[in-house]
């Protein structure tokens, strides 16, 4: 079942917690990132990898404490971050938060869009209110969010945005038929985005991982999916996916950098999947 998020209102932006501040040569010349459920898995590693190559992160998540440990990685590392709590399904938090950003880090140059949640259950038992919760998160946050900074990115010399779909985006799967759905929509959303911002120098990529060792495939038992019997026959011994194994978050955050980089200019309205050669069979 998808996971409840907290009702509205649940952020309370003179209590957003801040960490990091950039210096003035930072401010003045630097790039700036906001990526969104940056407090594990894969954005959390997009948002390190983003830091490495010199861009000040914000990074956004639900759960404040896990975006602090991002930031807090970032800063012992030398780079420059701050955490902020939000939840995407918030129409009025989303709003308010480029002001909030662009005071402690300054106008946002790339947006990743990648807070999302999963939710299997059989088409027979879904209820409305389960597809609903998901596109809610999984497609209108993403939107919401790209709405919420589109000043910043259109005033950017090098504006980026990079949305984080899946292979279920244009491929089927069981019991996923709001995941799928929401991310397939997310696909198109990229492609029309792409259309649509071309004129303000903003290109909108995304990308498709595959199976990623992440939170998120963990079972009820706390083991991963990766561990059961079905994955290692499929996945591994018949090579469904042909590289063998599932991919981790930091190989993710690799495809990103370019995506997110000045030196694309000429890279918009593309999804790449990341699936160790999963799509390239059949």
């Amino acid at each position: 079942m998808p996971r409840r998020l907290p009702s509205k209102g649940f952020i309370k932006y003179d209590k957003i917690f801040r960490i990091g501040q950039r210096s003035s040569s930072m401010q003045k010349h630097g790039r700036v990132a906001l990526v969104t459920g940056a407090g594990s898995g894969i954005g959390a590693s997009i948002a390190i990898a983003l830091a490495r190559e010199e861009l000040a992160v914000a990074c956004a998540d639900l759960d404040l404490e896990a975006a602090e440990q991002t930031a807090k990685t970032i800063l012992s590392a030398g780079g420059a971050a701050a955490a902020f709590q939000v939840d995407i399904s918030d129409d009025q938090a989303v709003a308010g938060l480029p002001a909030v950003v662009a005071g402690t880090l300054g106008a946002v140059d790339v947006l990743v869009n990648n807070a999302g949640i999963g939710g299997e259950s059989p088409t027979s038992s879904v209820s409305i209110d389960d597809v609903r919760s998901v596109l809610r998160i999984n497609l209108e946050g993403s939107v919401a969010v790209t709405l919420a900074f589109l000043s910043h990115l259109k005033e950017s010399a090098s504006g980026r945005i990079l949305n984080i779909a899946s292979i279920q985006g244009f491929r089927g799967a069981r019991d996923s038929l709001a995941y799928g759905a929401s991310k397939g929509a997310l696909v198109n959303l990229t492609r029309g985005l792409a259309c649509d911002l071309a004129d303000d120098g903003i290109l909108v990529n995304a990308l498709a991982p595959g199976f990623v060792d992440t939170p998120m495939a963990r079972l009820p038992d706390g083991a991963t999916e990766y561990e059961t019997d079905w994955f290692q026959s499929i996945y591994v011994e018949n090579a469904r996916i042909p590289l063998r194994r599932p991919a981790d978050p930091d190989e993710i955050a690799q495809a990103a950098l370019f995506f997110c980089s000045p030196q694309n200019t000429y890279v918009t309205g593309q999804v790449l999947a990341v699936d160790g050669g999963m799509t390239a069979t059949f």
